[in-house]
Formats: structure tokens, C-alpha cells, sequence
């Protein structure tokens, strides 16, 4: 997609690596083109004025620059730098997991992605501002998959059709549902669910985020629905996530 010599975006910064002596490689999320990778020249330098700004976790207005590589930073601007995630290394975790599944699942395409970017802003700050932000990590797996054409069936079997009954089930990543019982006996590759799990991740599925925020799962279930979504993306993937162990580690 050829972009014009000068350009504006409202981005999440994901991840920056080193370049040359003084500059950076920042890897945003923008509303307007999706995943864009920049050139901030000097950002690295003890006086540049770019380099807080530019740092994982924040929310920014900018104006690029064209070149013939990636674009340069001309002009960079905090709109929510989410200070809570920075001042508490479990609320960092969270944060970079759920940078991590876009950042894993998204090309740079420059493609248009404003119910994305939204709903990994509204994440971001739903995490720095909650006390536990487990239900809204859960929530934003749930909608991501809807948003990347992963919705998983959950509430027939993938296999019969049939409406799915108030009993243990089946999970199957490869038919991207839940298989019944009578399906799934005997079958090879598939995550048992339990009735309380399931009824959360349906509950999830359809509900807006005031609605999904009613749920108190026991320690027990978030467990399950956990390791499931984590498994899931796993399998999408073909490689597992970094950071669910850091998050473990720190959680001890």
C-alpha cells in the first residue's frame, strides 16, 4: 500500500528493539493502517523528547514520515500512557499478553482496524484501572477471537449440530468448538470442559463488557477457562505464548 509523504495515526506502542547507535524500531497498533513498524531517530539519546512516548503500553497520536523502509517519527504525542501497568509488575504481565496475542496474530498490511485498536485500548485501561483484571483479559480473548474470524461454537456440537446440554463437553481446536459427549468419546486431541467453564465463556461470548463484568467464576474455573483460551490460541498459532509463564512466575 503506498502511503502519502506525511501521515497521522492514533497507535498503541506493542514492542521496540534497538537500531544503530541512537535510534529505535517501534512497533504500533494503529487505528487507521493496523500494525505499522517506524524508525524514531535518536529516541534512544539521554535528551530526546520522543523516547517516553514511546515506550510499550502507550496510547499515542503521531505523524509519520514516509521512506522507502518504514516510516520515520516526526512528531509523537501521549494521549494514555495507563501509569498503573508500569507501577505493578503483575499488571505489566497482563498488559504484555495482551499486546502479544495481536501483535502474534496481526501482519503488516495496512489495513484499516478501528474495532481492534478499540478493543485493545479499552483492554489497556480496563487493566490499569481494575483491582483484578483477570475477567478483563478473559473478556478481550473472547472478543479478539471474534474480531481475527476465530469464534469458537460453543453453544452446538461442531460435530452433530445439536444443542448443547447442561453436562461436561468436549473442546476442539481443530473444529474450533465444543464437540458433545456422545461425539467425542474416543476421540483423539480434544480438552474436556466443564459445565461451569462453559457456561462462563458462553456467557462471555455474547455479552457486552457491564454485562461479562457480573461473573464471579470460583478459583477453580478461572483456572480452566484459562489454561482452555490459553491452549486454543496456542494451537492457532502453532507455537505457545511467552507470556502466561511470566504471568505465572510473577503470581507465584
Amino acid at each position: 500500500m503506498k502511503l502519502p509523504r506525511s501521515f497521522r495515526v492514533t497507535a498503541i506502542v506493542l514492542r521496540h528493539a534497538d537500531w544503530g547507535e541512537a535510534d529505535r524500531i517501534i512497533t504500533l497498533f494503529t487505528r487507521e493502517r493496523g500494525k505499522v513498524r517506524a524508525i524514531a531517530r535518536g529516541a534512544r539519546k539521554i535528551r530526546s523528547r520522543k523516547a517516553g512516548h514511546l515506550e510499550p503500553f502507550t496510547h499515542i497520536t503521531m505523524q509519520l514520515a514516509a521512506s522507502r523502509d518504514m516510516p520515520i517519527v516526526q512528531q509523537v504525542e501521549t494521549l494514555d500512557p495507563y501509569l498503573p501497568i508500569r507501577d505493578d509488575l503483575t499488571l505489566t504481565g497482563y498488559a504484555a499478553y495482551v499486546i502479544e496475542l495481536l501483535d502474534r496474530f496481526s501482519y503488516e498490511d495496512g489495513t484499516e482496524s478501528p474495532s481492534t485498536f478499540q478493543l485493545l485500548a479499552e483492554t489497556l485501561k480496563r487493566i490499569s484501572a481494575e483491582a483484578d483484571p483477570w475477567l478483563a483479559v478473559r473478556y478481550y480473548e473472547m472478543r479478539l477471537l471474534d474480531l481475527l474470524g476465530f469464534r469458537p461454537q460453543l453453544f452446538q456440537c461442531v460435530n452433530c449440530l445439536r444443542e448443547v446440554q447442561p453436562e461436561e463437553q468436549y473442546f476442539s481446536p481443530g473444529s474450533g468448538g465444543v464437540i458433545c459427549p456422545r461425539c467425542g468419546q474416543g476421540l483423539p486431541g480434544l480438552w474436556r470442559v466443564s459445565v461451569e467453564t462453559l457456561k462462563h465463556l458462553r456467557h462471555f461470548q455474547r455479552s457486552n463488557y457491564a454485562e461479562a463484568s457480573r461473573a464471579h467464576p470460583s478459583a477453580g474455573t478461572q483456572k480452566e477457562l484459562e489454561l482452555l483460551m490459553q491452549a486454543y490460541f496456542t494451537y492457532l498459532l502453532e507455537r505457545e505464548l511467552n507470556t502466561p509463564g511470566f504471568i505465572r512466575r510473577i503470581k507465584g
